[in-house]
Parts: structure tokens; C-alpha cells; sequence
């Protein structure tokens, strides 16, 4: 009988994450290089859905880049009204945690360092992340920039491996080409997979088999399923239902009658269905950029300002997509909170920041009523490919000029940091957030 690369696995507990190599029922340690690092479950090399989620993505970039602050507590995220955005593990151990105030983070640890995110650079690292994930799978649908799905069903010919395997290596892949780990959930199923995820950070590897879905299950709170928030858990204990198990037990019809089709989900998720597909990456349907001020601003200019470094960074993210669009819009949140926005249609696709500022100022000066204002944003949407060789061919000379003189531009601030060079559009603002 012939037998495949993938045999090596057949009869195998488990798997080493270090080499791959099969490991027996009861090793501790892998025959092969000695790592305690194994994974073993039943049915192991059976399941194909993973959920790969990056482990405190915003400051493990920050640590790797600034080696210095390896050993220190670090979040990303400030401003006087800012909040905690990813916190590094050595944070969490003061009590820090994502959506935390750091006003309140810095009296938990006063030691604590408190960088401004960068998005671009956040963003840049994840695309990295998720290319090396299509060499292993086409079927990648992103959650966002550091978490993804996976389906890795049907590919063992391919890889010479089962997925549980195939993941490992993934893992390895980033860590060699990117510096920064990975924590991975696989199961039957895409709720299972982004429950395991979360069971064993950083560089962890869960799993959920069919046959211990029901003991994993059992032992929640409703308020720890993926998707169920505070209010909707607060709902469901007023009726009764505070673990997953009450929940699993409650007639389905009852549930529909009370809370429509989020009921029917939730008693399918409870019992550990969850037929949705892996969907490949979603089409783009616009390219933005926001800021929120540190402090209200209320100056027109001042808002127009910043206004143009949106739309300066609205330019790059679409050149890196290839992406130009028809229609421009601004939002603008005032005070007390309130979220207003208008939008205006172009003659033609656009890219670039000056003609993206000049739709977007009239947009921000009707919205703007005096009061102060606490964010502004732009974006493009309608979205077509775009040619920087088409973006200079203009008929119109004045056109044409200006669409060279700025990707010049852009390139420049590429090379040598945003500050090295300005077309005048704007002025210096107040500090501000991006």
C-alpha cells in the first residue's frame, strides 16, 4: 500500500512544535529535539479551522523594535483622554488591560511607558502577517489587522502535513520573518477555534475537539462566549441563564421567540455549531483615516490643518492598496460625543491628498458649527484600482503637474519621515492622536 508524508502523523498522539516530529501518548518532552513544547488531543489531526490571533500586537512591535523595553511594563495608546490600546504581557501583571484609561493604567504601574500608536507601521506588520498566512491557505478571513481564520481542511497533499502541523510551521514563519509570535486556537468549527485562542497566551496552541467541546462549554459563563457583551449577557441572567449550560438546555423556540435570530445563534453556539465558512479577505470598500484631539479643538484653520494630514495619510494607504475612489467623505465628532458626517462625489477617482483636501474642506466647513470638536476624519470609498502612471498622464497640464509634484512627495516622506516635505495645503496643528 502507498503511503504519503502526512503518514508520519497517523498513528501519533500529538506533534512537537519545535520539528514536527510525532510524539506518543504520555511523552512530556519530543523524542526528536527534546522541546516540552508539544501538542496532543484526541482526533488532533482531524481538525482543520484555526484562529490565529497576534499576541499583544501593537506593543510587542514597539518591544522588538526598541529592545530596551523588553523588560519593561509598555502600552500603546495616550493623550489626556486616551486609553490603553494593546498592553504588553508584562503590563497585564499590574492589572492593565485593553480599553483601560491611562490615566488610571499609570497609577496601577507608575513605571509604565506609554508610546502613541502608529498605525501605518501596525497595519504594515499585519499585511506581512497575513501574506505569510496565504502561502499556507487561501482561505484567510482577517478579523482585523492581528487575527485572523483560517481553513486549512484539504491541504495536507499539498503540505505533506495535517493542519494541526502546517499551523506550527506557520507560527515558526512569522516569528522567523516578522520577530513577533502568535497564539493559535483549532477546532471544527470558527467559534471553537477563536474560543481556544484566548486559552493560553502568548505563543500558545489550544485546541477544541468535537469530543471536548461539550466539558469546555459547560464550564463558561454565558458573558465568556466570543460575541455575547455585557448587556446582552445582563439580559440573559434576568431570564435565568448565566452559564452556557442553562443555555444549551433552554428550548431553542423559546429563545427565538424572546430574541429572534441572536437566539437561535446562541443556542447553536452553546451546543458547538457554528456552520459559518471561512470567507477569503472582503473586498476594500474604503481607505480612511481619523484622528482624536488630545484636547477639543474649535478653530476652523486648526481643523483644517489636521484635515490635511488625514487626507496626506489617506493617500498612502490607498497607494499601498493601488486603490483610488470616487467619493470623499469627512466625519466630525463634536463634544458631547455626537458623530457627523457628509460626503461629496468627484468627477473622477482620486488618490491624491491635495484633490481629496479640496472635496473634503468645503465638506468640514458645513459641519462645522462653532462648538468644539473632540475627532475628524476622511476617507475615500467607490473604490477602483489605481495606476500612478495614469495619475500623471492627465490632459490637463496643471492637473498633471499636480499629481507629480505630490507623489514625488509622498515619496519622499516615505524615505526620509513624514516631516520632510509639505506642499503648504497645512498648517502646524495642535497635538493630536492618529
Amino acid at each position: 500500500m502507498m503511503t504519503g508524508p502526512s503518514d508520519r502523523w497517523r498513528e501519533a498522539a500529538g506533534f512537537c512544535r519545535d520539528c514536527d516530529a510525532p510524539v506518543g501518548e504520555g511523552e512530556t518532552r519530543c523524542p526528536a529535539c527534546g522541546s516540552p513544547r508539544l501538542v496532543t488531543g484526541p482526533k488532533l489531526f482531524t481538525l482543520g479551522i484555526a484562529h490565529v490571533d497576534c499576541d499583544a500586537f501593537f506593543a510587542s512591535i514597539e518591544k522588538r523594535d526598541r529592545p530596551e523595553l523588553r523588560d519593561r511594563p509598555v502600552v500603546v495608546g495616550g493623550g489626556r483622554r486616551g486609553v490603553v490600546a494593546a498592553a504588553c504581557y508584562i503590563a497585564r501583571t499590574w492589572g492593565i488591560r485593553s480599553a483601560m484609561p491611562v490615566s488610571h493604567a499609570r497609577r496601577l504601574c507608575p513605571d509604565l511607558v506609554v508610546i502613541s500608536p502608529d498605525k501605518d507601521r501596525y497595519s504594515r506588520e499585519g499585511r506581512k502577517i497575513r501574506e505569510i498566512m496565504l502561502r499556507f491557505t487561501p482561505l484567510v478571513e482577517p478579523l482585523s489587522v492581528d487575527e485572523a481564520f483560517l481553513d486549512l481542511r484539504g491541504t495536507e497533499r499539498l503540505h505533506g502535513a495535517p493542519p494541526a502541523v502546517v499551523l506550527a510551521r506557520l507560527a515558526r514563519q512569522v516569528e522567523q520573518e516578522t520577530g513577533l509570535t502568535i497564539s493559535i486556537g483549532l477546532s471544527y468549527n470558527k467559534f471553537l477555534a477563536k474560543m481556544a485562542s484566548d486559552l493560553d497566551k502568548p505563543r500558545g496552541y489550544s485546541i477544541i475537539s468535537q469530543a471536548g467541546a461539550r466539558t469546555f462549554l459547560d464550564s463558561l459563563q454565558v458573558r465568556d462566549l466570543w460575541g455575547v457583551g455585557p448587556a446582552s449577557a445582563k439580559v440573559l441572567e434576568r431570564h435565568g441563564i448565566r452559564s452556557v449550560r442553562q443555555l444549551a438546555e433552554r428550548d431553542r423556540g423559546w429563545l427565538v421567540a424572546r430574541f429572534g435570530r441572536l437566539g437561535a445563534h446562541l443556542h447553536d453556539l452553546a451546543r458547538g455549531h457554528d456552520p459559518r465558512p471561512v470567507i477569503p479577505e472582503h473586498e476594500t470598500k474604503s481607505v480612511s483615516a481619523e484622528t482624536t484631539f488630545d484636547e477639543d479643538v474649535r478653530v476652523l484653520p486648526e481643523l483644517e490643518s489636521i484635515l490635511w494630514q488625514m487626507a496626506r495619510k489617506v493617500m498612502r494607504r490607498a497607494m499601498e492598496k493601488g486603490l483610488a475612489g470616487h467619493v470623499v467623505t469627512v466625519k466630525l465628532r463634536r463634544a458631547d460625543f455626537v458623530m457627523h458626517t457628509a460626503s461629496t462625489r468627484l468627477d473622477e477617482p482620486t488618490l491624491l491628498a491635495g484633490r481629496i483636501f479640496r472635496a473634503a474642506r468645503p465638506l468640514l466647513q458645513r459641519l462645522h458649527d462653532g462648538t468644539p470638536c473632540r475627532l475628524v476624519g476622511v476617507g475615500i470609498s467607490q473604490l477602483v484600482e489605481a495606476d500612478e502612471r495614469l495619475l500623471v498622464s492627465s490632459l490637463d497640464e496643471r492637473t498633471a503637474r499636480e499629481a507629480k509634484a505630490e507623489l514625488a512627495a509622498e515619496r519622499l516622506r516615505r524615505k526620509f519621515g513624514d516631516t520632510a516635505v509639505d506642499l503648504g495645503i497645512g498648517l502646524p496643528g495642535r497635538g493630536h492622536k492618529s
